[in-house]
């Protein structure tokens, strides 16, 4: 790793920062989709720089340019299409609402997406909601609890800190957010003296990132990366006690779940590493992702010399991050996935038109590659059912 002067931690504001991670010239957005080939094709694009702070553990981007985020209604990253995630999303809701007592209460969501978590929670436990994100689009919000659901489309600050309710949600959002301490300590201001509020915030696990090499995990848009022991130490010193922390959806999701304190808490949380401990996996993260790189080109190298025809199943964050890592935009593959919203549209950079999985009947791929595992057996009775039968590979 290499040590760098002049750059902060966002989450403690130490300057023990050391470099161990470039992804140059990436797409700024992974999950807008673009109208036209030529849009894609010229789509902004920024530098991953990723620093790890000796003293909480954070790891973030320090190229990050905020001014370069752009959320809105072609932002589209709905997971709903998929009866895999449906089905997480379906027991996480109940799991809350039985946990926390969530029976006609005030549920917040920060980062809401489309609102299909929202709209999953105010269903099942009769609850009102308020979705804060400029990416919600209520017309594409169907439910039975939409009339109790309001949705702000704009971006969660100090404006809208009095939108406490009993239970605020938050998935999926604090991985954008640079600024994370100052973030976390926005909501807790709003919280104030409420102390029985109850919040759950979801993000994805970076220790599995570092100890599969998952290259296709890192993004400009995720500007934050968090580890149990991170996470932990943000929460305290925004003066949250963790009351419990935990791994989901097969180890890729951290869930913490945390209640507001009158002072710093100072117990940790038995899952949390120590620093000496993920210093160790994000120095053997540097050292070998390089053969991770060269093990997906070589194969990728392979597919062309036997003329192989290859279509990549997902069309996101870490498909937009596997293109451009392995420099394959100008590869004939075809990319597919079942959200509809997606089809006939652009991704970033890499510029490859996104299909339906009823496009490959015709196209007949020799081989799948698969951008999430936990997706496989859904995606296998799919191609079963389309009376096609590739090679599956998983990243």
């Amino acid at each position: 790793m290499m040590m760098v002067e002049n750059i902060k931690c966002p989450g403690c504001g130490s300057s023990d920062i050391e470099i161990f991670y470039e992804a140059l010239n990436v797409p700024v957005h992974s999950c807008l989709m673009m109208s036209s080939r030529e849009d894609a094709e010229n789509f902004p694009r920024g530098d991953v720089i990723l620093g790890f702070c000796g003293d909480c553990g954070f790891i973030f981007n320090t190229a990050f340019d905020p001014s370069r985020s752009s959320y809105s209604a072609a932002y589209e990253d709905q997971q709903s299409y998929s009866s895999t995630f449906n089905s997480f999303a379906e027991k996480l809701a109940k799991d809350l609402i039985k946990k926390f007592n969530l029976k006609n209460k005030n549920i917040v969501e920060i980062g809401c997406g489309k609102g299909d978590f929202l709209a999953l929670m105010c269903e099942l436990g009769d609850n009102n909601g308020v979705g804060i994100d400029p990416a919600c689009v209520k017309e594409r919000l169907k439910s039975s609890a939409a009339e109790r659901i309001m949705v702000i489309d704009d971006y969660y600050s100090e404006k809208y800190a009095d939108y406490t309710g009993d239970f605020v949600v938050c998935r999926h959002t604090l991985e954008h957010i640079p600024n994370t301490a100052e973030f976390l300590g926005t909501l807790r201001s709003g919280i104030g003296d409420k102390l029985e509020t109850r919040i759950l915030f979801e993000i994805p696990e970076t220790i599995r990132v570092l100890r599969e090499k998952a290259f296709w995990d890192i993004y400009y848009e995720h500007c934050s990366y968090f580890t149990p022991c991170s996470l932990g130490r943000l929460f305290r010193n925004c003066r949250f006690d963790v009351l419990d922390m935990y791994l989901e959806y097969d180890d890729q999701y951290l869930l913490i779940e945390a209640g507001p304190s009158q002072v710093k808490p100072e117990k940790k949380h038995p899952l949390e590493e120590s620093i000496d401990e993920l210093r160790k996996e994000v120095d053997r993260f540097g050292e070998n992702v390089g053969s991770s790189l060269d093990s997906w080109r070589n194969r990728f190298s392979g597919y062309r010399d036997e003329k192989k025809k290859i279509a990549v199943w997902g069309s996101s964050s870490k498909c937009v991050a596997f293109l451009t890592a392995l420099h394959l935009e100008d590869d004939n593959l075809r990319i597919v996935d079942v959200n509809p919203n997606r089809h006939g549209k652009f991704i970033p950079g890499a510029a490859k038109e996104v299909h339906s999985p009823d496009s490959l009947r015709e196209y007949n791929p020799d081989v799948v590659i698969v951008m999430n595992p936990i997706y496989e057996d859904e995606i296998r009775s799919m191609l079963a059912d389309l009376k096609l039968k590739p090679r599956l590979f998983s990243v």
